[in-house]
């Protein structure tokens, strides 16, 4: 692409640039990927200051450098081309639209936010766009994936050049929609900005993530900028039964859909029944009812089977699609994942990693629990310490034994974190196994029939980060190892 055309997108004309004039053969904010005729924009992040890596750039061929306010080496280095701009967060994300041809115009972009659900709602909403007999792209926490490729993810939301790219490379399959997972980081930080999203899902919001956010209040405004970027064409799909509904209503251009149980809403669920293998519920509408049954057990799944039949209904879904891709989804990885190894007793896997997570998990494994529930969790280290004493409490009240063990704890003391988590505590009902195997082990070890053991924090997550290293682990391979190993230990 050509360099003036590319910065018109930034308000700057062919009188500024003078005669340089060159092709862009792409853009980069990571100095160690930038090649020879890259533009590469220096950004201000939480760890480091891309105005630091600008020599490095040079001397990989970069040819201009966008930067925010000033630097000492825009007078010295020669052979670049130097921009300022007021934000380089968002010169970055419009430069990426640009260069990649603003690929939202061409598919139709889902954007999924909230604390929990985003994974599930993404998930349902692909095969609800298969069973219709369309085409679904996904970019989400788990991976990104369109047309049998499948890429691991990185980030719940990548940044703003490969969000753009992967939206192009969809655009040139002809893929019909995009279902994007939208972090509240990603919105604070502009990567999705300049996408034209054809519709938007809002599940729920509670604690998390106060470590980058600081208030609950920042967390959630980070959440409302999708909706509040709306276009008046578009239309957001909104739980009602969230007390933050009624803000997002007010502040969105969109036109609205509303689902929930307890409030009144156009998509409600209605003659809820579900027990340990499924669920099944009445949808009911304005124009219609439908009656569906899911391998998705919990009064939480349900919301997110509401938030995606609203999506299906309002984009005009037939309703033999929603009922039929509703019942043929049976477990989103990681989710409540079931490992069906054990007679005696349940094992599930599950990604929750905040307290409204845990106790919305342990109170659905309640009803269906004959016996006790036993339960192996962590917290991150390196994140959200409010958090800690918080998880440990819902435990302690809700199981009736914890495990507490380690997570991700990164360049954190894995026995502090432990130590943080405890000081929510206020019964005898747990123990302390640092070593993860040993704490999953040691679970499945002690569950006797009727028990029901949750494995929680990681989920679908194959690696654990301890210090400066990542080791290869996952709670569902080392359930179906520990397996063998209690079979031996019964002969």
């Amino acid at each position: 692409m050509n360099f003036k055309d590319l910065l018109r997108c930034l308000g700057i004309t062919n009188n500024c640039l003078k005669s340089e004039n060159f092709e862009i053969k792409g853009i980069s904010c990571n100095s160690k990927e930038v090649k020879k005729g890259f533009v590469f924009v220096a950004i201000k992040g939480s760890c480091q200051d891309g105005n630091s890596f600008i020599d490095e750039a040079k001397a990989k061929g970069a040819k201009a450098i966008i930067l925010q306010g000033k630097d000492q080496r825009v007078n010295n280095l020669r052979g670049v081309f130097f921009i300022t701009v007021k934000n380089s967060r968002k010169a970055l994300a419009k430069l990426a639209a640009v260069f990649f041809g603003n690929p939202s115009s061409k598919v139709k972009v889902i954007g999924i936010t909230g604390t929990n659900g985003k994974t599930t709602v993404a998930y349902l909403i692909e095969a609800l766009l298969f069973k219709a007999g369309l085409s679904a792209g996904v970019i989400g926490t788990i991976n990104y994936r369109f047309k049998g490729k499948i890429i691991i993810s990185k980030n719940t939301t990548p940044g703003p050049i490969e969000l753009q790219f992967l939206l192009a490379e969809m655009a040139e399959k002809n893929i019909d929609y995009a279902a994007i997972e939208a972090s509240s980081h990603a919105l604070d930080q502009g990567r999705t900005e300049q996408i034209d999203f054809h519709s938007a899902i809002f599940t729920n919001l509670t604690q998390d993530h106060l470590d980058y956010h600081k208030t609950l209040k920042n967390y959630f405004l980070a959440k409302a900028k999708l909706f509040k970027n709306m276009s008046p064409e578009s239309f957001v799909v909104i739980n009602n039964d969230d007390k933050h509904a009624r803000f997002l209503k007010k502040l969105t251009p969109a036109r609205i859909i509303t689902y929930g149980i307890k409030n009144s809403a156009e998509v409600r669920a209605e003659d809820i029944k579900f027990n340990s293998s499924y669920s099944e519920f009445l949808i009911k509408y304005l124009k219609g009812n439908i009656k569906v049954r899911s391998r998705l057990i919990g009064l939480y799944n349900i919301y997110n089977i509401l938030a995606v039949a609203s999506w299906g209904i309002k984009e005009g879904i037939d309703l033999s699609d929603i009922k039929n891709a509703i019942r043929g989804i049976s477990f989103v990885p990681g989710r409540l994942e079931r490992i069906d190894l054990f007679k005696r007793f349940s094992v599930f896997v599950d990604y929750a990693h905040t307290e409204d997570a845990l106790a919305n998990v342990i109170q659905t494994l309640r009803q269906v629990c004959k016996r006790r529930i036993i339960v192996v969790f962590g917290c991150g280290g390196g994140r959200d310490k409010i958090k800690r004493p918080l998880m440990g409490s819902v435990v302690s009240e809700l199981a009736d034994f914890a495990i507490i063990t380690t997570d991700n704890p990164r360049l954190e003391a894995p026995l502090q974190i432990i130590e943080d988590i405890k000081k929510g505590i206020n019964k005898n009902n747990y123990c302390i196994i640092p070593d993860r195997l040993e704490a999953i082990r040691k679970s499945l070890f002690m569950a006797k029939p009727g028990d029901i053991v949750l494995v929680a924090g990681k989920g679908h997550e194959n690696y654990q980060v301890l210090k400066d290293k990542t080791i290869h682990f996952d709670d569902r391979q080392a359930i179906r190892g520990c397996f063998f190993d209690i079979k031996k230990n019964q002969l």
